[in-house]
């Protein structure tokens, strides 16, 4: 590879600065300070461990969850980014206080859980400091905006007799608030931090194992040398190596910088400019929200909502992860006829096939298949991932290379509990919005002012909720998106006769969109710094390589038919309707990537782009005539189109 063909360090310093906006700027320390950092991370990370493979009481794990994490971050995540790497006697004093918060909890035994709705002096004394160091902690970890969205909420449940019409509602004062957020399973203590405090951190774990055995690195050699030489080779490499480190990583932005920076120098020499290199990178990158086995850290949510399995949501997410990588597949191979990659790469980043990588590290892929194979047997996802962990410790040893002696293991145990901090603090900090939409009723009256506005139209309403869920995922990270989206958004959809779970998956997937929206558009920022792009053009491009693929989910909720794309479909409905719309969906979404890209056979003419265009909304939409028209337009664009292919010359500089 030529000098000038690697990423600089500056550029990878650039792009490393997004991860932080999404997790924190960590500070890092070193001596005697870094090493009892490391102890408290160690140790946390054991303790969930234990507490997965035993029987841990659910008033004593979410409070213990919550005392590392504020202790922990108050340890590790400065109050401004100017005191990155130093450690002031406040950081200390908060941390501290937030562990003597949990500490009052478990002294008081059942008693503090009983008086709940009666709380003492002591009781307000620390709620009310513990509600304050939550909303800091998150502050610290994610930014101003989230904190703010919680405080709006929490004017709310205390302004309720003041507010006009549908909005009003009989108010609460302190006491009562205290008593749901802090001394009830209900509020902080609620759903988002049960899930935390169990899936996410123990994926997290499970997916730091994974990076310090060398699997991640063997993903992403085994991709790049089993497509990087072919024809479209570099945008195949980057689509399968998204899927591949994505599913354990669960993280949009650091696996769109995993493998941009490898990856941008091949695309570079594929002829993709910066802008449409960094669109791809991270449209790969916000597979990794979406493909099993982990998706993101909402998916774990989903299943706790809806009171159903972890294996149930991986079986919903199944054929809509194929459909968008799908979508991605079809969107590099018209790069390659627009952008002139006919010819095979010559240059590929390892130096050994992928046969004989395969044959050295197979048992990395036994890590992925075990947590599927043993929720399959019967095990609970808790369990399934613990001893997903097991095998990915214990097949390591069969290499020197990936053995994870003492020094791998700490360091895993040290990145899993580290890489859960920041998500921890955005499900404390939802728990508020959670509690306050319980008590206040506010999720019902807002699904009926939404279908008020919609004239009780299924369509309008489902345009209305995306528009609502894109919007404060502009805002806010994923996992908190879901969150608000779910207890105020969700019921509107399901007031209407939309399944649960459609309507779930539904808010989920465009909470997603956040990942590749501006103005927290990290992914496509993040691979910009790389490319050296334009951060709002790269934008731009990761939306259309992500368009097709984001309108599937009105499948779900238009159609009874259309909630079978999730594996569920609705009673009176045949596998042989979920099947055509399968096709149909399918054929929709090339009909959106040949609009999107302005190519098919050949360089689309404006009137064969809006028909694209045109077939891939009538495609997604479920209906026979719909279907009927679309198909239509798709055969008669092709069909032009391959009339006059015998003259066509293609190009180097299409676009």
């Amino acid at each position: 590879m030529a000098a000038d063909d690697t990423v600089t360090d500056e550029q990878l310093k650039a792009a490393e600065q997004f991860i932080e906006e999404e997790e924190g700027a960590a500070s890092r320390f070193g001596g005697r300070l870094d090493l009892l950092i490391t102890t408290l991370l160690v140790v946390m990370s054991l303790f969930h461990l234990y507490a997965a493979a035993s029987i841990v009481p659910t008033q004593v794990l979410r409070p213990v969850h919550v005392g590392f994490v504020l202790l922990l971050i108050f340890l590790i995540f400065p109050a401004a980014r100017r005191l990155r790497n130093r450690l002031m006697w406040y950081d200390v004093l908060l941390g501290l206080l937030g562990a003597a918060t949990i500490v009052y909890i478990l002294m008081g035994g059942d008693d503090f859980w009983d008086r709940s709705t009666l709380p003492d002096h002591w009781d307000l004394a620390f709620g009310v400091a513990f509600v304050l160091l939550v909303l800091e902690a998150c502050r610290r970890t994610t930014g101003w905006i989230m904190p703010l969205v919680v405080v709006l909420f929490g004017a709310y449940a205390f302004l309720g007799p003041y507010l006009p019409g549908q909005w009003t509602h009989r108010g609460y004062d302190l006491s009562s608030m205290i008593g749901v957020m802090y001394m009830s399973l209900e509020g902080i203590f609620g759903t988002a931090i049960d899930v935390s405090a169990t899936l996410i951190i123990m994926f997290t774990i499970f997916g730091a194992f994974l990076q310090h055995s060398g699997a991640g690195k063997f993903f992403l050699d085994f991709s790049f040398a089993l497509l990087g030489g072919k024809r479209s080779g570099a945008g195949r490499t980057v689509v399968l190596s998204s899927f591949l480190l994505g599913g354990p990583s669960g993280s949009g932005v650091a696996t769109t910088v995993t493998i941009g920076t490898v990856a941008w120098p091949m695309l570079r020499r594929a002829h993709y400019d910066a802008n449409s290199a960094g669109g791809l990178l991270a449209a790969g990158g916000l597979g990794a929200i979406i493909s099993p086995p982990v998706l993101g850290a909402a998916a774990f949510l989903i299943a706790e909502f809806l009171k159903i399995s972890y294996l149930d949501v991986l079986l919903m997410a199944a054929i809509p992860t194929c459909l968008y990588y799908l979508s991605l597949f079809l969107m590099v191979e018209l790069d390659s006829r627009k952008f002139s990659s006919g010819g095979a790469l010559e240059e590929t980043r390892v130096g050994a096939t992928a046969l004989q990588l395969a044959a050295r590290f197979w048992f990395h892929f036994l890590s992925l298949v075990a947590i599927v194979g043993f929720m399959v047997y019967g095990f609970s996802p808790l369990m399934s991932v613990f001893w997903a962990t097991v095998v990915a410790f214990a097949v390591s040893f069969l290499s020197r290379e990936t053995a994870m002696w003492p020094p791998k293991l700490i360091a895993a145990l040290s990145d899993g509990s580290k890489q859960a901090l920041s998500v921890a603090a955005t499900c404390a900090a939802a728990g508020v919005i959670v509690g306050v939409v319980g008590k206040t009723g506010l999720g019902l009256k807002f699904s009926s002012i939404v279908i008020d506005y919609a004239g009780g139209n299924l369509l309008l309403t489902a345009i209305y909720t995306a528009l609502i869920v894109w919007i404060i995922g502009l805002a806010v990270p994923v996992t908190a998106s879901y969150i608000i989206c779910a207890v105020i958004a969700a019921p509107a959809l399901v007031k209407l006769g939309v399944p649960d779970y459609a309507a779930h998956m539904f808010i989920f997937y465009y909470a997603v969109l956040s990942e590749v929206s501006p103005p927290t558009a990290l992914s496509p920022f993040a691979a910009a710094a790389i490319t050296g792009g334009d951060p709002y053009k790269t934008t731009l491009q990761s939306w259309k390589y992500t368009l097709p693929a984001f309108l599937l989910p009105f499948v779900f909720v238009l159609d009874p038919a259309g909630a079978g794309l999730l594996l569920k479909p609705p009673a009176g409905v045949s596998w042989w309707e979920v099947a055509w719309i399968v096709v149909t969906a399918s054929a929709g979404i090339a009909a959106l990537a040949c609009g999107a890209q302005n190519w098919a056979l050949v360089r689309c003419r404006w009137w064969e782009r809006l028909a694209f265009i045109a077939a891939g909304l009538l495609l997604v939409y479920p209906h026979a005539w719909a279907d009927a028209v679309g198909l239509a337009l798709i055969a008669l664009s092709l069909l032009l189109q391959w009339l006059r292919r015998p003259g066509w010359r293609m190009s180097p500089g299409a676009s």
